[in-house]
């Protein structure tokens, strides 16, 4: 097998495939959320929503992982996006709850393996002094079609009803399918007659890869938890306004936009384990902070502080395992560290239900940030020598070849 590698042009590329995926899947998320809860089905309903949504992202992730890095990049992407194109059609015309629910897994399944497809894509597209940006240009993308994809379809499902946007949805799937074919880097290109032997990769044998997911999910699971308190803390306990709710929902994801578009640049020597705690640690003080507020207007800078950390570790969390993991792994790496940290976003969203039924929510967003700020420095002793990163240069032997190595420590 052989790395084909093209640039620039595919960075952008692959950025316009993530964004309209993203927006895809949370236009389509949104949009049933909306007719389960209009059609009377109760919180289960829509609970079981959200869990089907994510929970194949997680469990998948030991096979997606190694179908990503043994399969055509190409077709993975093309056959991925058509089956979602159809799937998300058939969402259009679906009434059932148990049916819509379904199809959601299946929907959710191919997101296990774009995701890390278009993940693993990027590292082969730029040198490694150039990655940071390429992924803080992927990201932005995402992040823009995270703040288009609720508005849209909270527009739309009122102005014409849950069908609209569905079949928009399914043709956001369908684009992603196009540029599944523009892409020129790719992954998993059969070069000759016999299969070449794979590239082992356990996520425990990197302890700064394994601090480094630990130290996430412990945090991510507070901050989904912080997402089912926050709409109790901000309409009940300051009274604010659903619009000023909006605001300040949207004001985090404004943080991780401007994040992505200037951390991008930063020095790749700023980019190692220490920041990531640090920036996790950053996200969580802002939270700790806006328990304290009695007015929802200071949660939006404070908000948008939080969303900027978040978009500034999502960059280093990158490219940490780009570069401490072997190229032929980088499928199953990327897939590993997501289903940590979505299993622990969905632990968190469970345990989130029960808590806010029994306590304050001030007391709950404050207790969140904090177990958080406990969870980030809990790790600092674990990197006071942080290990050097495996090289990554490939071997007359292996299965990715063509690409300058990143040896990062």
């Amino acid at each position: 097998m052989s790395f084909i590698n093209a640039g620039w042009s595919d960075v952008y590329l692959a950025a316009a495939g993530r964004g309209i995926s993203v927006c895809g899947d949370l236009l389509a998320a949104t949009t049933l959320a909306l007719v389960l809860q209009e059609a009377g089905h109760g919180g289960l309903a829509v609970s079981g929503l959200f869990v089907a949504a994510s929970l194949p992202i997680a469990v998948l992730a030991p096979i997606t992982g190694r179908l990503v890095d043994r399969a055509d990049s190409r077709t993975l992407m093309v056959v991925v996006g058509l089956a979602q194109t159809a799937l998300c059609a058939a969402l259009a015309f679906a009434t059932h709850p148990a049916v819509i629910i379904a199809l959601v897994a299946l929907l959710a399944c191919g997101v296990a393996v774009t995701q890390p497809t278009i993940a693993a894509l990027v590292p082969g597209m730029v040198r490694e002094a150039d990655l940071p940006r390429a992924s803080g240009i992927v990201l932005t993308a995402s992040q823009v079609g995270m703040l288009a994809a609720p508005a849209l379809a909270g527009v739309l499902v009122g102005q014409t009803g849950a069908r609209v946007p569905l079949l928009l949805a399914a043709a956001a799937y369908l684009g992603l399918s196009g540029i599944g074919l523009l892409i020129r880097t790719r992954r998993g290109v059969r070069t000759g007659p016999d299969s070449l032997p794979a590239v082992p990769f356990r996520l425990r044998d990197d302890r700064v890869l394994t601090v480094m997911t630990v130290a996430v999910a412990a945090v991510v699971a507070g901050v989904s938890a912080i997402n089912v308190f926050e709409v109790f803390f901000i309409r009940d306990t300051l009274g604010a306004s659903t619009t000023v709710y909006g605001f300040v929902m949207a004001s985090w994801t404004v943080g991780m936009l401007t994040a992505s578009l200037t951390f991008g640049r930063a020095a790749r020597r700023w980019i190692t384990l220490r920041t990531v705690l640090a920036l996790l640690t950053g996200t969580c003080v802002v939270v700790l902070a806006g328990a304290g507020v009695q007015g929802a207007g200071w949660l939006i800078p404070l908000w948008i502080l939080g969303g900027a950390a978040n978009g500034a570790l999502n960059i280093c969390t990158t490219v940490l395992i780009a570069g401490r993991v072997r190229p032929a792994a980088h499928g199953r790496a990327f897939a590993a560290t997501t289903a940590v940290v979505q299993g622990a976003g969905l632990t968190g969203l469970l345990v989130a239900g029960p808590l806010a039924e029994s306590f304050e929510p001030r007391a709950l967003v404050a207790g969140a940030g904090a177990a958080g700020v406990l969870a980030a420095l809990a790790c600092l002793p674990l990197v006071r020598s942080e290990p050097p990163a495996t090289p990554v240069r490939e071997s007359a032997g292996s299965d990715v070849t063509g690409i300058e190595p990143a040896r990062w420590g």
